[in-house]
């Protein structure tokens, strides 16, 4: 069912995402440059490893995981996290734990669209992209 997220896929639109940074404790110059990126997602696999490739022009970021399993990530705001990436009711759920604090970002395909949301606290940010 996940392999329907793999390919390269293109920011659309975004709402919100300023005001998830800002929860996420990201500074303000960070943010401006965060909220004006164009994004490109690449979602690949090796046998059961999963690559998840972020680029703009601000940061690139990749991490690779086996669903299911924790691993140590850098976000793209250089935050040190426990991570864990679980495939639910064709959603992949990607929770991020660092000092106390937790985040969620969920991936779903809707309308063959890459539907991104991510939740701190009571704050969400939808992120849409289309295939490249």
């Amino acid at each position: 069912m996940w392999e329907s997220f793999l390919g390269s896929w293109k920011l659309i639109s975004s709402e919100n995402f300023e005001s998830y940074m800002k929860e996420l404790g990201v500074g303000i110059a960070t943010r401006k440059l965060g909220s004006l990126a164009k994004l490109s997602v690449i979602i690949s696999t090796n046998d059961d490893i999963t690559t998840i490739k972020t680029e703009s022009s601000f940061k690139n970021t990749e991490i690779s995981f086996k669903l299911g399993e924790e691993f140590e990530e850098t976000t793209a705001d250089d935050r040190k996290t426990k991570s864990i990436i679980t495939l639910d009711n064709g959603s992949l759920i990607h929770v991020q734990k660092w000092d106390g604090k937790e985040t969620t970002i969920k991936r779903k395909l809707v309308d063959a669209k890459l539907v991104v949301e991510c939740t701190i606290n009571n704050v969400t940010s939808t992120r849409v992209y289309e295939r490249a």
